[in-house]
């Protein structure tokens, strides 16, 4: 179920500099903090579903969450991950149409809900939001265009590597700066890199044997960073 959170202060809430509203003056602000509600969401608990129509859009003020796609035969594909201050569902709210992705909390999160009103009146004011988000979808068509060069042209092993150093980049180590600070399941792996389970664990059997990662449960420790970053055939 999701729950009622203690809404954040928009002018004071820590992810706000990390968002694509950092630069939004302050009676614009004021504007979203009141229009705006924030739900906490239990690790697995869907924000969002692929079909739905999109009322508006959420900002992460906290935790970690997976957006995948499913397909015909019902495989899920992790198209993207979210941290604090990500935007979600913005590109089909842009668009009006309905969500082409359904959004996963991977632990529990806490999330700002913006009515597609106040957004649309906002962005209407704000010339700069508006590059922002250009610059935005830019960036995620940028990544689009080199994942489907990666899914048609690189091996399995080289994506997988690419994956474990993408989720690196995302959400950074725990405080023994060796272990990504997330816990993903061989499936979610799996999806992410786009491959069946069964051969992103035997993947993460040989990467370990190798002396490139440890695994711990659902622990993931990179021991030899500059060897992965071989391993995905990518120049430093």
């Amino acid at each position: 179920m999701v729950t009622k959170h203690e809404d954040p202060d928009c002018q004071h809430c820590n992810s706000r500099y990390r968002s694509v509203f950092c630069d939004l003056h302050d009676a614009q602000l004021h504007d979203v903090n009141l229009s705006k509600h924030c739900n906490h969401y239990k690790k697995g608990q869907i924000i969002f579903h692929q079909g739905m129509r999109p009322a508006g859009i959420f900002c992460m003020n906290s935790g970690k969450v997976k957006l995948s796609k499913t397909g015909g035969e019902g495989k899920e594909q992790i198209v993207r991950l979210a941290r604090l201050g990500d935007i979600l569902g913005y590109r089909s709210l842009l668009s009006n149409e309905n969500y082409s992705l359904t959004a996963y909390a991977l632990e529990d999160a806490s999330i700002c809900f913006i009515p597609k009103s106040t957004f649309f009146t906002v962005l209407a004011q704000d010339a700069n939001l508006s590059m922002q988000l250009m610059k935005l979808l830019s960036t995620d068509l940028k990544h689009a265009e080199e994942k489907i060069t990666e899914m048609a042209q690189k091996p399995v092993r080289e994506r997988l590597a690419e994956a474990l150093l993408f989720i690196k980049e995302t959400y950074g180590f725990t405080e023994d700066g060796q272990t990504l600070n997330v816990a993903l399941s061989r499936e979610d792996i799996a999806n992410v890199v786009g491959t069946a389970t069964e051969t992103a664990i035997r993947l993460l059997s040989e990467l370990k044997q190798d002396g490139i990662i440890n695994l711990t449960g659902r622990k993931i420790a990179i021991i030899d960073n500059q060897r992965l970053i071989n391993t995905a055939n990518l120049i430093d």
